[in-house]
């Protein structure tokens, strides 16, 4: 099988986890004119209805390839969503980003480990461009959710690809990273994403019900209150958010 060369329309590899960021970030991308490849990881998390939202965000984005891998990082532990640990609920997130207090839903290394299948992928298919839906304005305090993390792998790809050394484009980037979730919920909506079909939370229910407690459901929650948008979250306890 030959190199796949960059095609003459730009393109993008977007990691699609069944977020709200990461679907907001492919719906980005689409806008932009590029031909988009959603990748989704199924890393051994505890709840794996996010692959199902996933697929319904991929359908209704209309994007023609969405490929699943799996990684099992569950493996290795350290992390309430690989482990039988306890996700944390109804903590404050108030003093958020400032606080350094990485909770214990951080998986070890996920997006260091993500973002490298999905520049692996990039340079497979000829692609221009690597996506991610991380955010460090309103977030759980992950250190892979920060800008100079992002801006250090980009780096770390220019450098260690044949796309990066041959001076070809490949960037690696993350255009929701400076907005809060009110101004991500905003550009959504204003881009057509169905957030019906995505699901933010760290603890659902078998049904595919959002716990409405954990880190994640209070950040989406108040994203859709301080937007003044309706969330049609199906909570199994709405989250108590001040406007």
């Amino acid at each position: 099988m030959g190199i796949t060369k960059q095609s003459a329309t730009p393109s993008a590899v977007c990691l699609l986890s069944g977020g709200m960021d990461s679907a907001v970030t492919a719906a980005w991308a689409l806008r932009q004119g590029w031909e988009v490849a959603a990748l989704t990881v199924h890393y051994g998390q505890r709840h794996q209805v996010e692959l199902g939202a996933a697929r319904r965000v991929a359908r209704q984005l209309g994007l023609e390839t969405h490929r699943e891998i799996e990684i099992d990082l569950s493996r290795f532990g350290g992390s309430a969503l690989t482990d039988d640990v306890e996700v944390p609920k109804h903590r404050s997130i108030e003093s958020q980003p400032a606080s350094n207090d990485i909770p214990v839903t951080y998986v070890p290394a996920r997006n260091l480990v993500f973002l490298s299948l999905a520049v692996a992928w990039a340079e497979a298919r000829g692609s221009n461009h690597v996506l991610i839906g991380a955010n460090a304005v309103d977030y759980s305090g992950y250190p892979d959710c920060r800008p100079e993390f992002i801006a250090a792998f980009a780096e770390t790809a220019r450098l260690g690809t044949r796309l990066g050394v041959t001076g070809q484009t490949l960037t690696v980037e993350a255009p929701l990273i400076a907005l809060s979730k009110r101004e991500i919920v905003t550009l959504g909506r204003d881009l057509g994403v169905d957030f019906a079909n995505t699901l933010s939370c760290y603890d659902p229910s078998e049904a595919g019900l959002a716990c409405g407690g954990c880190d994640a459901c209070q950040l989406r929650a108040r994203g859709f209150t301080d937007a003044n948008i309706t969330d049609p979250t199906r909570y199994v306890t709405p989250p108590k958010v001040r406007p």
